[in-house]
């Protein structure tokens, strides 16, 4: 290919389309043209794309015409309607839905650690995984590669805006609803005061709720699956043992996760800190001493994915604690498929 490769962005005008945007301009102008499209309701807005003002488009078979990638960021079942129609077209799609993520036929990828899988789509699709998935792999790849990874426990704390803009409105509404009173104080004060919970499953303002997604078998949140079925496959780990507990917080954005991973050989705090380092897409900050380890307000609007509180566990010499941070719009959503898209680009032009 001697032109520069056409992008379209489909969900150009949702919460991550609007990030994914931000970031266009920040990045290598590798592109010809960029085709934003959205569903009808969305079609005619016209956002700012390199300075210029871009008419969004309507989703339809023809808005894939002559587009050589498409990123996909759209609930699932639209991503399971059209992203196959834009693959039979000819287009590379890079999905941010789940729709694809855990089929054998579509690579699931995050470039810092399995760039290469990229190349291997034959259903012409790429997926990207969970946002909350995103906010350790990096770290975690990089001591995987030197350790051995075994075992997960994970905590996750996962920002409002995990759900999208009406995450990010109930959470507003129920700040606005208790701001300034004693809410909070007494049993079930909050659920008599906040009655629409909106997409959260209790109210969230002055809460933590330990639940993110839809009830699966033994009493599993869905998001508590995804984050062990999507470790596994981009590690390349089958075996690897997974547990996971998923809480909504009252943020904004950016989730935070408390990891407890075990190794196949014995590790060192300072090995580890070294590792983490120098690992692509991580920024290390872990001084406690200082009281430099990060925090969700610390990471917002940033690129890595933040690592602090690293110490090797107390009774298991092969095994770390640490805190991760990361915008779950900007590298859990956006940033990653951009990343992907540009890994196909250089493909397409090489």
């Amino acid at each position: 290919m001697t032109r520069r490769p056409n992008l379209a962005v489909v969900g150009a005008t949702g919460a991550v389309g609007e990030v994914l945007l931000g970031l266009l301009p920040l990045r290598q102008d590798i592109w010809g043209e960029v085709r934003l499209v959205a569903s009808p309701r969305s079609a005619g807005r016209k956002p700012v794309v390199h300075g210029e003002l871009v008419e969004v488009l309507p989703l339809t078979e023809e808005v894939f015409d002559g587009i050589d990638v498409a990123l996909f960021d759209v609930p699932d079942e639209v991503s399971a309607r059209w992203a196959p129609v834009a693959a039979a077209k000819g287009v590379v799609v890079v999905d941010n839905s789940a729709a694809f993520r855990m089929d054998d036929a579509v690579p699931l990828v995050v470039p810092e650690v399995n760039a290469a899988a990229a190349r291997m789509r034959p259903r012409g699709i790429i997926a990207g995984p969970n946002c909350t998935t995103l906010t350790m792999i990096a770290a975690l790849g990089a001591l995987h590669a030197e350790y051995g990874l075994s075992e997960l426990v994970v905590a996750s704390y996962q920002a409002a805006s995990g759900e999208g803009r009406a995450g990010v409105d109930a959470l507003r509404e129920q700040v606005a609803l208790v701001a300034g009173t004693e809410v909070g104080e007494q049993t079930g004060d909050l659920r008599a005061v906040i009655a629409d919970h909106g997409p959260f499953a209790a109210p969230l303002a002055l809460n933590a709720v330990p639940w993110s997604g839809a009830l699966m078998d033994g009493g599993w949140a869905s998001d508590e699956l995804k984050l062990r079925d999507e470790s596994r496959k981009i590690l390349g780990l089958a075996g690897l043992k997974v547990s996971a507990t998923c809480v909504r917080i009252p943020v904004v954005r950016t989730h935070a996760l408390a990891v407890h991973a075990v190794f196949e050989r014995e590790v060192t705090q300072e090995h580890a800190q070294e590792i983490l380092r120098d690992a692509p897409g991580v920024v290390l900050y872990d001084d406690p001493a200082s009281g430099e380890f990060p925090t969700p307000n610390d990471v917002v609007g940033t690129d890595p994915v933040w690592v602090g509180r690293v110490r090797r566990a107390l009774d298991d010499p092969a095994a770390l604690d640490l805190f991760l941070c990361g915008d779950n719009l900007r590298k859990g959503a956006a940033l990653n498929a951009l990343q992907i898209a540009e890994l196909v680009a250089g493909e397409l032009s090489g």
